[in-house]
């Protein structure tokens, strides 16, 4: 017991991300968690904006300006597809919390759902937006 400890356990270690060929399940259980990152980033750009446009015209203006800018337009697509991916991911949390696809195919099936949701949402809330903004 003793030399086990000194030396390490004798059954293998997990192997590293490295050896792993990523699958959806793995990819997008890491994507929930960065979006979730994104998501309090963009949170937050959002509250600047809001406090600038309480502040007055010279802050709203520094705000706006970045806010579009591409780099700022990059930042709230990826926003806006972090919204949509929480919101397609939650829903399909809920249907595993109520017992219902586990089965794999129905894994995979709802995985790629997911993502072709939130891209679905996030054209059609940047098309809705930028018509509404006449450009």
């Amino acid at each position: 017991m003793a030399t086990e400890r000194a030396t390490g356990p004798s059954r293998p270690l997990s192997p590293h991300l490295q050896v792993y060929r990523p699958q959806i399940t793995s990819v997008l259980s890491i994507l929930h968690r960065g979006t979730g990152i994104a998501l309090s980033v963009g949170t937050l750009m959002l509250v600047w904006w809001l406090v600038a446009a309480a502040t007055g015209p010279a802050a709203f203006a520094s705000a706006q300006g970045f806010i579009t800018s591409w780099f700022g337009l990059l930042l709230l697509l990826g926003w806006t597809f972090s919204l949509f991916f929480h919101l397609c991911n939650g829903i399909r949390h809920l249907f595993w919390d109520a017992g219902y696809g586990f089965e794999i195919k129905q894994v995979y099936a709802s995985g790629w759902a997911v993502v072709a949701a939130s891209g679905g949402l996030t054209v059609l809330a940047w098309i809705i937006g930028l018509v509404g903004r006449g450009s």
